[in-house]
């Protein structure tokens, strides 16, 4: 018989007798070993099926219930403050994770972001980890986290910033900081893993080297994505990783169109790339954990129509692929446009005509419009709405008045918030006026013109010598004037100037017979560049455009001066 002294005994006795429960795992873990790694959370296993994010945080809440219906688990950002606990708490509320970023210059690959000196700014890395431990302290306990995302594309980015001997050493001393970062990250949060991302597998030579401490890694790759598996076999890594970014081939890596343009991939090679991409995602088991595929935005604009899944909000073919990959539900779907044909030169002002094939899998009525888009020009991303005449499968739409390459676009929309587009481009050229060009070929001169920059000189004569690229540019000021000299007193009908983007808002048409005394023939307060087609009667020897307000910062700039008889 068991005598009992005292309640101490009692709990001692207790404890002996009764086998403790296990409590489950808890937080985010990279597990297992070599070549057989899981990504877990709360014990379980988790595949990322992500997107990266687009809208604000602070509408998280209206976009998770899609995101979840798409199979959606993971969400991806590029950074990480104040702003981000709505996202966070959307997503834990609806059962996905967020792929934490945290920003360090140059970043955004090629061209993006600021030059840092890795090896001797200690300032900007006090100051980044300090920002990185505060946000890590902040969302450490929220169920919304999935991991920590530290740099993105600058090991890549950094080649825009040094070359030869310095551009390694910079790779190295960034290695060695997200190798410091990750620690740091380490310390304060022992329930979430850390990763870098880069644009190339490349960059994970310099991790690991220098940055062991990170628990896996990541990488942004479009076309060559599915040689993500080969690279990670043939570098001989020790450490799982995801794709942060992923999709059918982007603007960079496409080949040109006769155009001299990237080629971009049709509405249907879209949908069929996003498929691709994770196929070759998860054909890589034990090692790779998934990936976020790019992106979930509704931004409605050049890089949009390339790469966004819900532009202005509607559900592309590529939408319903990614839903189809990461095993959600798909009810209708977008129209298909199998067919567009458009000229590959139109003359500015013309109309014209596009001819158009598609089918709606579920026999929707198909709504049509169009837009332009000025990238290949002026680098806008902007798309422009423009009136389209629909009859059948033609549009016919009114081309822009500014000479080079346009992107047009057209849209098929089923009324059920899906839609289908496609695009060409189409070179925009001066339209060619009856009669004879007299000022071609023949001497000019101005009040300046521009002698250094990139492409100069600009000399007057480039206005009149009948070569649609070559142009006239002044200098940054006002007033400025081009004059042609016709050889003899001459009458003509119709004047044609074809402006640079850089026109004159305000200016007249002149005419001497001596060249140093002129009369104005027309006048304009309100140009707006492109091509001005001016049938005006006159006679002189001399014609001069005499420009009084720029209608851009820079000066004025002239393709052509043409002089018209009749």
């Amino acid at each position: 018989m068991l005598r009992v002294r005292s309640l101490g005994t009692v709990l001692a006795v207790l404890a002996l007798l009764v086998v403790p429960a296990h409590a489950a795992p808890s937080g985010v873990h990279v597990t297992g070993s070599q070549g057989n790694w899981q990504l877990t959370v709360d014990g379980q296993p988790w595949t990322v099926k992500g997107l990266t994010w687009g809208p604000p945080a602070a509408d998280a809440p209206r976009y998770m219930p899609e995101l979840r219906a798409m199979g959606v688990n993971t969400v991806r950002t590029w950074g990480t403050d104040a702003s981000t606990k709505p996202l966070l708490d959307a997503a834990a509320a609806h059962g996905l994770r967020v792929i934490n970023g945290f920003w360090l210059q140059p970043g955004g690959g090629p061209g993006s972001g600021g030059c840092v000196n890795y090896v001797t700014d200690t300032q900007y890395k006090t100051d980044m980890l300090a920002t990185i431990r505060q946000w890590v302290t902040a969302y450490r306990d929220h169920a919304g986290v999935l991991m920590w995302n530290v740099g993105n594309e600058s090991i890549l980015g950094l080649q825009n910033c040094y070359s030869g001997t310095e551009l390694e050493n910079q790779r190295v001393a960034y290695a060695r900081y997200l190798n410091e970062a990750a620690r740091a990250i380490h310390a304060i949060d022992t329930q979430h893993p850390v990763t870098n991302t880069d644009a190339w597998t490349g960059a994970w030579v310099y991790l690991k080297a220098y940055a062991p401490d990170l628990d896996l890694y990541a990488v942004n790759s479009y076309g060559n994505v599915c040689k993500v598996r080969q690279d990670w076999i043939n570098g001989g890594y020790t450490k799982p990783y995801i794709l942060t970014e992923a999709g059918p081939p982007g603007e960079w890596e496409v080949p040109n169109d006769s155009q001299g343009v990237p080629l971009e991939p049709t509405d249907v090679q879209k949908r069929d790339g996003y498929t691709q991409a994770w196929n070759c995602i998860t054909g890589h088991p034990g090692v790779s954990f998934g990936g976020t595929l790019f992106h979930y935005g509704t931004e409605y604009d050049f890089g949009a129509v390339w790469f966004n899944l819900t532009p202005a909000g509607k559900k592309r073919l590529s939408f319903y692929s990614v839903a189809r990959a990461f095993g959600g539900s798909v009810t209708n779907t977008p129209p298909v446009i199998t067919t567009m044909n458009a000229p590959q030169s139109v003359a500015a002002g013309a109309r014209v005509t596009i001819d158009v094939a598609a089918s709606d899998p579920d026999g929707d009525p198909i709504t049509w419009s169009a837009a332009w888009n000025s990238k290949y020009l002026d680098g806008s991303g902007g798309l422009g709405n423009t009136p389209a005449e629909v009859s059948g499968n033609r549009l016919i739409v009114t081309a822009p008045d500014r000479l080079g390459v346009w992107k047009v676009y057209v849209m098929a929309e089923d009324g059920r918030g899906n839609i289908g587009i496609e695009t060409r481009s189409i070179r925009v050229e001066a339209p060619r006026p009856a009669g004879v060009n007299v000022a071609q070929g023949r001497p000019a001169t101005a009040s300046s013109y521009q002698q250094v920059g990139d492409g100069a000189p600009f000399p007057p004569g480039n206005a009149t010598d009948g070569v649609p690229g070559s142009r006239w540019a002044s200098d940054w000021s006002d007033p400025q004037w081009l004059s042609v000299d016709l050889g003899a007193v001459t009458t003509f009908q119709h004047v044609q100037l074809v402006w640079e983007a850089a026109f004159g808002r305000a200016y007249e048409i002149q005419v001497s017979d001596n060249g140093s005394d002129w009369r104005a023939v027309y006048g304009t307060s309100s140009g707006n560049g492109g091509v001005d087609s001016i049938d005006v009667t006159a006679t002189g020897r001399y014609v001069r455009v005499h420009a009084t307000q720029r209608g851009t910062g820079w000066g004025y700039s002239v393709f052509e001066l043409g002089v018209y008889r009749r």
